[in-house]
C-alpha cells in the first residue's frame, strides 16, 4: 500500500474508535481481518498514525478546528510525521487516498502553531484534568503532558534468575537494544517509526527461555524500591498478570515466601505461565475469591500495592484510554486505592513496610492518597524516597517530577520512563 491508502485506512479506523467507541486495538485488528491484502508493514504504519492521532487528539483538532477522523489524520501527518502541507495535499489526491484537501484544510495545515495554547491543548490533556496536571507540575504541566503524548520505547526487565543484562543485550542486538535508565536490569529498544515494524520481543527464543519480561523501566524502579531480599515474607496484593511479582521473586532469589493476589481473576490468570517460564519457585498464588487465605498468611515483612488507577502514566501506550477516562471512574479508583492501603497496612507486621505504587501522574491518586492514609493510620510513617532509594537501589535518587521530598514521581519528560508514583511507609513496631 502507498501512503495514500494507509491514510484512508487510518481514517476508517479512527472513525470506528471515535464514532463507534471501539477500543483502538480491536478496531485495528478488525480492519486487518477485513483487509487481508494489507501486509504487516502496512498494518504497522496504519496503527502508528492512528495512535499518533489519538495521543495528540487535542492539539491536532485545535490545528484543524475540527475533531473528525479525517482532520486528526491529516494533522497527524503534519505535526507528528512532519510532512509538508504540499506533500499532504499531493498524497490526498492519489488513488485510494482520502480525497483532495479543501481550502480550509490546506490553510489549517499551513498556519503556525500558536505559542499561547491552553494547557489541555498544548499538553494534550483531557480538559477536565488540566487542573490536576497544573497542581502536579506547575509551569511544566504542558511539557509533561506533551511527553506523555509521545511514542514510547519497548522496555524489558532482565530476569536475574536465568540471565544477565549483557546476555539479553546480545540476544536482542539486532533490534538496537541498549541499557535502560535507572534500573540495573533495564534493556530498552527505541520506539519504531512509521516504516519500521515493532520488535516482537515476546516471539524471541530468549523470552521463551525466561531471560526477560516486558516491563517499563519506571515499573522496574517501583519494584526495586520495595527493598525486598532473600528470606523475607512478601505479599503482592494487586498482582495482576504478575509483572512486579516476577521482579520481586528475582530480588528474593527464590528464597523466602512470596504471595501473589488480585481481586480480578481475569487479570491474575496469565501469572501461572509467567511464573513457570521465569523459573519462580517461591510464589504462592492466592485466587481472587480466597481473601481469607491472604489474611491467614499474614503478617508480611513487605506488602506491595500496585493499585488500580487512571493509568495516566502509561497513556502514551494506550492513548484511547486517556479520552475514555471520566470523573466517575476517578472516584471509583480513589475509593479502591484507599481500601487497598488500609488492607495492606493490616497485612504488614509491626516494623514492616508498605509500598504504594500507581501508574498515574494525578495528585488525587498519589500525594493526596498518601496524606489521607497517614491521617487514617497514625501508626504509619512515610520513608522519604531518597532514603529508601539509597538503601534499595543504590546511588543518588533522581528529582521527583512533582518536587516532593517524600514520594517519587517518575515521568517521560523528566526521567524517560512511563509515569510512576512510589511511596514507602513503615508500620511502627
Amino acid at each position: 500500500m502507498r501512503l495514500a491508502g494507509r491514510v484512508s485506512a487510518a481514517i476508517d479506523v479512527l472513525a470506528a474508535i471515535l464514532d463507534r467507541h471501539r477500543p483502538a486495538s480491536e478496531a485495528l485488528k478488525d480492519w486487518g481481518k477485513a483487509h487481508r491484502f494489507a501486509g504487516s508493514t502496512d498494518r504497522h504504519a496504519i496503527g502508528t498514525l492512528v495512535y499518533d492521532a489519538l495521543r495528540r487528539r487535542n492539539s491536532l483538532s485545535s490545528r484543524m478546528a475540527a475533531e473528525t477522523p479525517r482532520a486528526l489524520a491529516l494533522a497527524g501527518l503534519r505535526d507528528v510525521w512532519t510532512l509538508s502541507p504540499d506533500e499532504i495535499a499531493a498524497m490526498a489526491q492519489e488513488p485510494h487516498g482520502p480525497g483532495a484537501l479543501t481550502a480550509a484544510e490546506l490553510a489549517a495545515l499551513q498556519r503556525p502553531v500558536p505559542g499561547d495554547l491552553p494547557l489541555h491543548v498544548a499538553g494534550d490533556v483531557p480538559e477536565w484534568l488540566a487542573p490536576s496536571y497544573a497542581r502536579a507540575f506547575g509551569l511544566r504541566a504542558a511539557e509533561e503532558g506533551a511527553a506523555l503524548a509521545s511514542r514510547a520505547p519497548v522496555d524489558l526487565r532482565v530476569n536475574t534468575l536465568k540471565a544477565t543484562r549483557p546476555q539479553v543485550l546480545e540476544a536482542l542486538a539486532r533490534f538496537g537494544a541498549v541499557e535502560g535508565p535507572f534500573s540495573p536490569l533495564a534493556v530498552r529498544i527505541a520506539p519504531p517509526g512509521p516504516e519500521t515494524r515493532n520488535a516482537n520481543v515476546e516471539a524471541e527464543p530468549a523470552h521463551g527461555l525466561g531471560w526477560y519480561e516486558v516491563q517499563d523501566a519506571g515499573s522496574q524502579v517501583a519494584a526495586l524500591m520495595s527493598g525486598v531480599a532473600p528470606g523475607m515474607a512478601v505479599a503482592d496484593i494487586c498482582a495482576g498478570a504478575g509483572g512486579k511479582t516476577l521482579a520481586l521473586a528475582a530480588m528474593m532469589e527464590n528464597e523466602g515466601r512470596l504471595v501473589a493476589h488480585d481481586l480480578d481473576r481475569f487479570r491474575l490468570r496469565p501469572i501461572f505461565e509467567r511464573l513457570t517460564r521465569a523459573g519462580v519457585t517461591n510464589c504462592e498464588v492466592i485466587p481472587a475469591q480466597d481473601k481469607g487465605r491472604l489474611q491467614a498468611a499474614a503478617p508480611f515483612d513487605c506488602v506491595v500495592i500496585d493499585a488500580p488507577c487512571s493509568g495516566s502514566g502509561s497513556w502514551r501506550r494506550k492513548p484511547d484510554a486517556k479520552w475514555r477516562f471520566t470523573p466517575k471512574l476517578l472516584q471509583q479508583r480513589l475509593k479502591e486505592q484507599a481500601q487497598l492501603l488500609d488492607q495492606g497496612f493490616g497485612l504488614a507486621r509491626p516494623g514492616g513496610t508498605i509500598l504504594y505504587i500507581t501508574c498515574s501522574v494525578l495528585p488525587e491518586e498519589n500525594t493526596d492518597q498518601v496524606a489521607a492514609f497517614l491521617k487514617r493510620q497514625p501508626a504509619a510513617e512515610i520513608i522519604p524516597y531518597r532514603e529508601q532509594w539509597a538503601r534499595a537501589v543504590g546511588g543518588d535518587a533522581p528529582v521527583s517530577a512533582d518536587q516532593s521530598q517524600e514520594t517519587l514521581l517518575l515521568t517521560p519528560a523528566r526521567h524517560g520512563t512511563d509515569g510512576f508514583f512510589v511511596a514507602v511507609f513503615r508500620k511502627s513496631a
